[in-house]
């Protein structure tokens, strides 16, 4: 392993991995949180490049913080989750301007398959999906179903990290690195299910910047949503506006984890009793 040079950014400097999910003018009501205006899109990447930052792809940060690759100077991280059918508008977009990005697919749709928590609204086919690297994108696996693996049982979890990696490497031709967790968030067990199906990389969300000290597999990323002004997500590419994430995992994730696991098990319960 070689010695990464950090060019400008210091060890505990800053680096914003934005995530998007979709990019309309016309989302539908359950999408529209989740959602930003082309016009919009396009204001964020023209501050991208007036402030001088570096796109990667998430597999080329982590191949930076693990020593791998040299850091540039100032990078960023543009990453996209889901896989609607408008990110072929959003990747033209920035292949326009030199930046690379990674998008996570949830994979059910690609073969027909139900998928939960996610809004509905047309989403990538196999065909688009093949023809994106072409325009600097990285594809990433976002689960199949979209199940929330954080408290779901085992066997779900590792059908849902597997099977997504498996498709998309048999479409794409190559090993597929990266992960996203559904819902951005994970147990240790989880990431440990990660690493072991052989992704190198994986992203939470955890709205805080990311750094050279951030693990590989639970890089934090800012979520960029319908509110989220122009000028907010100028504050963060110049390292401003968020906390860089720690090690500790947050005590709002803890509780929205036993949330979510109690839910589950009343769900549970009540289809016993049925």
């Amino acid at each position: 392993m070689r010695e990464v040079t950090l060019s400008a950014e210091r060890p505990s400097a800053p680096i914003p991995i934005l995530v998007y999910h979709a990019v309309t003018d016309r989302p539908g009501p359950d999408l529209a949180t989740w959602s930003v205006t082309p016009a919009r899109f396009r204001e964020h990447l023209d501050c991208l490049r007036d402030l001088g930052r570096t796109p990667l792809t998430v597999s080329g940060f982590a191949a930076a913080i693990t020593g791998h690759r040299e850091l540039p100077e100032h990078p960023v991280v543009v990453s996209f989750d889901d896989g609607y059918a408008d990110f072929v508008r959003a990747a033209e977009e920035m292949a326009a301007r030199g930046v690379v990005s990674t998008l996570y697919v949830t994979t059910g749709p690609l073969v027909g398959s139900p998928t939960v928590g996610i809004p509905s609204a047309p989403m990538l086919t196999a065909e688009q999906i093949a023809s994106l690297e072409a325009l600097g994108v990285e594809i990433g696996a976002h689960s199949h179903h979209h199940h929330h693996i954080d408290v779901a049982p085992r066997s779900v979890a590792l059908d849902e990290i597997r099977r997504p990696k498996a498709i998309l490497e048999d479409l794409l031709g190559h090993p597929v690195a990266s992960y996203a967790y559904p819902y951005g968030t994970y147990r240790v067990a989880v990431r440990q299910q990660v690493r072991a199906a052989g992704y190198t990389s994986a992203c939470a969300v955890r709205n805080a910047f990311s750094s050279v000290a951030d693990d590989p597999l639970s890089l934090a990323r800012l979520a960029v949503r319908g509110f989220t002004t122009t000028a907010t997500v100028r504050e963060w590419l110049q390292g401003r506006g968020a906390p860089i994430a720690r090690d500790r995992e947050l005590l709002r994730t803890k509780v929205y984890r036993v949330r979510l696991w109690a839910a589950a098990g009343a769900a549970r319960q009540q289809a016993r009793g049925r």
